[in-house]
């Protein structure tokens, strides 16, 4: 079961998003604000992060 939570981690992580938002063509300051919401809103509270 620790195979799916790294997976899921690695996946989720804002710098993995970041580089696939990248590959889709997003500017690089859109996807660093996208990421920072993201990490702020979304992924902190998915990992217990404060």
């Amino acid at each position: 079961m620790n195979w799916l939570k790294n997976y899921l981690q690695h996946t989720f992580n804002p710098v993995h998003m970041y580089c696939r938002l990248m590959d889709f063509g997003v500017t690089k300051s859109r996807a660093r604000r996208m990421c920072a919401v993201y990490e702020r809103l979304i992924y902190r509270s998915l990992t217990g992060a404060n």
